[in-house]
């Protein structure tokens, strides 16, 4: 199965039962590093996430993933917070993180800058962002990553 693939199956499989515990799915991960295949399962909650969470859940997912054969060939399973500066992959991080200050690495410069600091104001078909006292609207094709921007 394609990493792509196993990381929809085990989202799939993993929301509602972290749901169950007081927990929110926010990506699941599953990438070679070296020989070896790595699962990894992001949460999140309102107050934060602390080490007794990731060992819960954990104890919930693992045997869900190993009873549904959704992951055969990870040699690791790893449950971790997404961390105050987590990467916004999708347009529900997107949206969560309107009004929030981001860190948006371009592919290309754009005015000579590889990186623009500002906050999301806007995340439609493009990504708007309100820094240095402009509005700067960017098509997703030009944007490598954009994380959240915690550093004040």
């Amino acid at each position: 199965m394609a990493g792509n693939k196993v990381a929809e199956k085990v989202a799939l499989l993993a929301a509602e039962p972290l749901k169950s515990i007081g927990l929110d799915l926010w990506e699941v991960r599953y990438v070679k590093e070296g020989a070896s295949w790595y699962l990894r399962v992001y949460i999140d909650k309102q107050e934060g996430i602390n080490i007794d969470d990731c060992v819960n859940a954990t104890h919930l997912l693992n045997p869900i993933i190993d009873e549904n054969n959704a992951a055969p060939n990870a040699d690791y399973f790893e449950v971790c917070s997404p961390g105050l500066e987590r990467e916004l992959t999708t347009k529900e991080h997107l949206s969560w993180a309107n009004g929030k200050k981001v860190r948006v690495v371009l592919i290309r410069p754009v005015d000579n800058k590889k990186e623009i600091i500002g906050h999301l104001i806007g995340a439609d078909e493009n990504i708007t962002i309100s820094a240095e006292g402009e509005e700067i609207t960017l098509s997703p094709k030009e944007i490598a990553k954009i994380k959240l921007f915690e550093l004040e």
